[in-house]
């Protein structure tokens, strides 16, 4: 077996690598004045609101090169942003894509990132305006910065949730999480047993969860179709929980969340009860399923009748704030909603 050609970065040097792999980059938006190659991009935006995101993925923290498929990173850290566009009732148009490089990374690797980047701006219709690359000591960083655009009248913000709004959500929970479980406990097995493949048959759809998400763009294009515009949005990246935490501390309301409502796949909840892990749990604090968290006033419910091919779960309703924010469980019990979702600052033990 031939071994596979690895060129390093230094061969090419910053400029010639930021040319390889820029150089077929095709425009998509009028708005779009200047991208790559001069000291900064030139949009015009004209009478449209523009809204600005940006995440940051380290090895390591956010993601394990063990099993990570470069151009599902890539795909992945174009779709973490655009999301976030999303839940602003936005459409995205641009991003830039900034790289911190270890030695160990070769041209070819870097071809598989921006494979799947480019797919993704594909998918997604959104131009790759620009970005930086430096050498890193602590392995592949990656940020990503988005901005799109939105009629000031359709963005939606955290902070419009009302006392009566309905709770919606625009898929199943929790499978990300699982995905992520399982990819641990191979990598385990694999460690402890070189000589064992893998088990991952029969798991498809919670890896996907995991290693390429989709962004939610089909809901804002229904809401729009819907004439629909939120009382208050957000993506779910940090687990339903925190995220109704956020929405309800900004709006200044309380919420009831009911767990016979609460959308779980089937595979996930499978996969969950073999592993001891409440299903419940994995929706309420697992976090990165990077589906639409969003409250609707009530008079807006039989519009989501003509809702097509997406699914919209209902899932609870705003309350009071002196209410406060609960679960209401199968028993009928109120349980307390806590923001247990992935915390970056927590110190691991």
């Amino acid at each position: 077996m031939s071994e596979v050609k690895k060129t390093e970065l230094g061969q090419l040097g910053e400029f010639g690598l930021i040319h390889h792999l820029t150089d077929n980059i095709k425009l998509k938006h009028p708005a779009t004045i200047k991208g790559v190659g001069d000291d900064a991009a030139v949009l015009d935006f004209s009478d449209k609101k523009t809204v600005v995101t940006t995440d940051l993925l380290l090895e390591g923290i956010h993601f394990d090169l063990t099993y990570t498929p470069l151009k599902h990173l890539g795909y992945k850290a174009v779709v973490v942003n655009v999301s976030d566009v999303y839940a602003m009732n936005a459409t995205p148009k641009q991003i830039t894509v900034s790289l911190g490089l270890s030695s160990k990374m070769s041209v070819e690797a870097l071809d598989e990132l921006y494979e799947g980047i480019y797919a993704a701006c594909d998918y997604y219709n959104v131009d790759l305006v620009g970005g930086d690359t430096s050498s890193s000591l602590t392995g592949l960083t990656i940020s990503v910065t988005a901005m799109g655009e939105a009629d000031a009248s359709k963005l939606t913000y955290r902070n419009g949730a009302k006392p009566n709004d309905l709770i919606c959500v625009s898929g199943d929970l929790g499978g990300a999480y699982m995905g992520l479980q399982l990819l641990e406990r191979e990598k385990r097995v694999y460690s402890d047993n070189p000589g064992v493949q893998p088990d991952l048959s029969g798991y498809d759809y919670i890896l996907g969860r995991q290693l390429k998400p989709e962004a939610r763009k089909e809901v804002t294009e229904l809401l729009q179709k819907l004439e629909v515009v939120p009382t208050a949005m957000i993506d779910i990246s940090d687990g339903l929980s925190s995220e109704l935490i956020h929405i309800c501390s900004q709006s200044k309301t309380g919420c009831r969340v009911y767990e016979n409502k609460i959308p779980i796949d089937p595979t996930t909840a499978m996969l969950a009860e073999e592993m001891g892990i409440n299903p419940l749990v994995t929706a309420l604090n697992g976090g990165e399923d990077y589906e639409l968290l969003f409250t609707i006033s009530q008079s807006d419910y039989e519009k989501f009748k003509d809702a097509g091919d997406v699914n919209i779960y209902i899932i609870g309703h705003i309350t009071e704030e002196s209410k406060g924010s609960y679960l209401v469980t199968n028993a009928d019990q109120e349980v307390e909603l806590q923001a247990q979702g992935w915390n970056p600052l927590k110190n691991k033990q």
